[in-house]
């Protein structure tokens, strides 16, 4: 266990603190012209002296110790040795720790390692903090169907800079990883299964947490994760093996991670999975020439828990010495967790299985991330007791958390307009296991998370509907097989006006090791539901979960379904709202839900095949017991208005190399209630040296229109964002046909034509 180390005296500095004076600003914006990543006190010239002066003291031993990562008790993810890690740290034999919390518990760890080891060189501290830190936000996968994002930048500057109030300067997040398969527990954590959407998610969630400057000490270091295609893991089953093309990994993998590179991001770090063989922590083609080489990422990389050691188990390594050579020679920088840099790469040098020179590149990433960070100008900048008290679940944070709450909820199903209920509603009866429970509304990897932050459904329509009286019964546990509580509950729901059925899956049904081979309600809840239904009362589901569920049973029997996944900290305030029409959803899903299970993987992005869909044709691609269609398509939610789409036009049928296809459509708010919708663009190649997609998801816009009024919503379309892996692997564009489509969601939509002149390779950017 860590020790515990009194605190005494004034800050001190690290040995090498360099003595200039910070630079203007001027100075800053012109080495950031050449260098755009490098938001840090101090421009390129003075890192690199710094670094050069600071690794010229350092011995080969020290310089492993920069690659070596740790964890501490905090929030532990895997297993830890039991010994004391600070010591190796004085030592020189680690460079930063993970899992360690609050600023007191960092600065006395700092402070110990500062003062007493040979350079006095100082730690970094990361932590997974995804989606919120002492605020909870709705997990990713429920933020992503707001479309919103500068919803993402607030959330994530708002977790950065509670983060960075405790103590911490790098959090591992985001993740990225595009995921098609609701049994992989771990696609709550993402922004679904579109790579267009999944890229503006990753840039504003790299801007959220870095700001322009990583010294700023209320931001931190981002992390982009799992390189690369984690979220393909075979059968949905985490940790398992992928099986993925080239060119699906350029064209659907990949770009999220790009467009977070291109956003500067701090770090980066390795997946679990293989890659046609090759374990990405030992992927050297992955993390040498096309993360470092052809992307010219200038951050380092970083495993994931354990990873190089589990290239043992992955059989492409015969021990561990073995299984550090190949990620140090793969591009690795730091080792999670593993203890293998720590203990045996001195020796793979000296037996020149590694040569010295990229533990020296991996060394200078570390360091100069370190400098970025401002922790060799103040290795204590984190670790304010005073801003931690000021900073820590502050009351804009909250109204920030219940805003994002409330835009990231998806109406699925509103027959007959149950949905707002009135405010003149005398009684609703609350029931299931989701409706007074704080802690599973934190939703999968809240880690810092509190269950007493969290305002329940229960209290949440108490304290903004006063005048309605709530027949409040839990009725049924998650998964438990027991009906003594539906009595109770069937009460409840008689002596109510309407129903609310708060229902779904526990925290931890979803995100790390939580797959799942039943993606439909449990059991228990499914009975309680159709006990509830014997009633005919207005019934409503709230349904609860972190990944598409199969409720086809349930979209066809209950009138009002409302998608609210876990919500966090605002969850019981934001779901009042919406149910009683404080705000009009506007969510719409970023995840295909499929009617059942043997559809999966089912996503709008498929391609066609020789025997396209024809009911008039038995041989062509069809189940035999079930349609083709998804139950709910990307892109669908619902609102208590209605909008209607008009007027398609393109101001040309043909463009070249060097136009730009201007597109514009009229949205009408046709109903009774302002709303907001999310106009979506995508476009077709109908003909290319490989097969396309039947669509694919080029622009969207969230816009606000008042009852009765009509907005023109205008895109543009450039060849490059045509672009593809072709033929010969190279990425451009292709002339030919194309349709476009304009919508509300992935189906229905207006159509138009064009066409692309010109073919051309382009720089692969987004």
């Amino acid at each position: 266990m860590l020790l515990a180390f009194a605190v005494s005296g004034a800050c001190v500095s690290c040995s090498f603190i360099s003595t200039a004076q910070k630079p203007s600003n001027e100075t800053i914006q012109e080495q950031t012209a050449n260098n755009k990543k490098l938001n840090a006190w101090g421009n390129q010239k003075e890192m690199d002296a710094f670094i050069n002066d600071l690794m010229s003291k350092m011995t080969l031993e020290e310089k492993i110790g920069q690659t070596v990562l740790v964890a501490s008790y905090w929030n532990v993810t895997g297993p830890v040795s039991e010994y004391d890690y600070v010591d190796d740290a004085k030592e020189g034999k680690i460079g930063a720790f993970l899992n360690a919390r609050t600023s007191d518990f960092i600065y006395r760890i700092q402070k110990a390692v500062v003062e007493n080891s040979r350079l006095g060189i100082p730690m970094m501290f990361g932590f997974d903090a995804i989606h919120g830190y002492s605020t909870t936000f709705p997990t990713p996968l429920a933020m992503s169907t707001s479309w919103d994002m500068e919803a993402f930048k607030t959330m994530a500057k708002i977790t950065a800079k509670e983060a960075a109030a405790d103590g911490l300067s790098w959090t591992y997040a985001p993740m990225v990883d595009i995921a098609r398969d609701p049994r992989w527990g771990r696609i709550a954590e993402g922004a679904g299964e579109d790579p267009y959407l999944g890229i503006q998610v990753a840039k504003a969630q790299v801007e959220g947490f870095q700001g322009d400057d990583l010294s700023d000490p209320f931001t931190v270091a981002a992390c982009v994760k799992h390189f690369a295609a984690y979220g393909a893991a075979q059968a949905g089953r985490d940790y398992n093996t992928t099986d993925v093309p080239e060119r699906a990994l350029r064209d659907m993998y990949l770009p999220p991670f790009k467009a977070a590179v291109d956003a500067g991001v701090a770090t980066l770090m390795t997946a679990f999975n293989e890659i046609d063989g090759v374990p990405a922590t030992g992927d050297k083609r992955l993390l040498t020439d096309i993360l470092k080489n052809e992307w010219a990422f200038d951050g380092f990389v970083v495993t994931d828990y354990t990873s190089i050691y589990e290239m043992t188990h992955h059989g492409n390594v015969a021990d561990k010495k073995e299984a550090g050579e190949v990620a140090m020679n793969a591009g690795v920088d730091m080792d999670m967790q593993s203890d293998i840099y720590k203990n045996y790469l001195l020796e793979s040098v000296k037996e020149g299985k590694v040569n010295e020179s990229l533990v020296d590149e991996a060394c200078r990433r570390i360091l100069e991330m370190k400098y970025r960070l401002g922790l060799f100008e103040d290795p204590y900048r984190y670790c304010d007791m005073e801003r931690t008290k000021e900073v820590l679940k502050h009351p804009s944070h909250f109204e920030a958390a219940r805003d994002i709450a409330q835009k990231s909820m998806v109406l699925l199903k509103n027959e007959n307009d149950i949905l707002p209920l009135s405010k003149n509603t005398k009684s609703v009866a609350l029931i299931g296991p989701l409706a007074d429970n704080q802690y599973d509304q934190l939703g999968a990897w809240h880690t810092a998370g509190t269950p007493e932050t969290v305002t329940t459904i229960l209290k949440g329509i108490e304290q903004n509907q006063p005048n309605v009286k709530v027949n409040f019964s839990q009725g049924c546990d998650f998964e438990k097989m027991d009906k003594s509580g539906f009595k109770e509950a069937i009460e409840a729901a008689k002596k109510s006006d309407v129903v609310l059925l708060a229902m779904g899956e526990r925290q931890d049904m979803s995100g790390e090791a939580a797959s799942r081979v039943s993606i439909e309600l449990p059991a228990i809840q499914k009975e309680l539901i159709k006990e509830v239904m014997k009633l005919n009362k207005p019934t409503v589901l709230l349904l609860h979960n972190g990944r598409p569920l199969a409720i086809e049973w349930e979209a066809e029997n209950i009138p009002a379904i409302l998608e609210v996944w876990h919500l966090g900290s605002e969850a019981g305030n934001a779901i009042a709202d919406v149910v009683f029409g404080d705000y009009n959803p506007s969510g719409k899903l970023t995840t295909t839900f499929p009617r059942s299970l043997g559809q999966v993987p089912i996503f709008y992005n498929t391609k066609n095949t020789g025997r396209p869909f024809n009911p008039e044709d038995h041989f062509t691609t069809r189940y035999q017991d079930s349609s083709n269609d998804p139950l709910f398509p990307f892109g669908f939610g619902l609102s208590y208005t209605t909008f209607e789409y008009s007027d398609l036009k393109i101001d040309k049928t043909e463009i070249g190399a060097d136009d730009v296809l201007n597109i514009s459509v009229n949205v009408s708010n046709t109903g009774k209630m302002d709303g907001e919708e999310v106009v979506q663009l995508y476009v077709r190649d109908l003909v290319g040296s490989v097969t396309r997609p039947i669509k694919e998801l080029k622009g969207f816009e969230k816009i606000a229109i008042e009852s009765g009024k009509t907005k023109t919503v205008n895109f543009q379309i450039k060849p490059s964002d045509l672009a593809f892996t072709r033929l010969d692997y190279s990425w451009g564009y292709e002339a030919g046909d194309f349709q476009l489509f304009v919508g509300t969601n992935s189906q229905e939509v207006l159509e138009t034509s064009f066409k692309l002149t010109d073919s051309n390779e382009v720089p692969y950017n987004f």
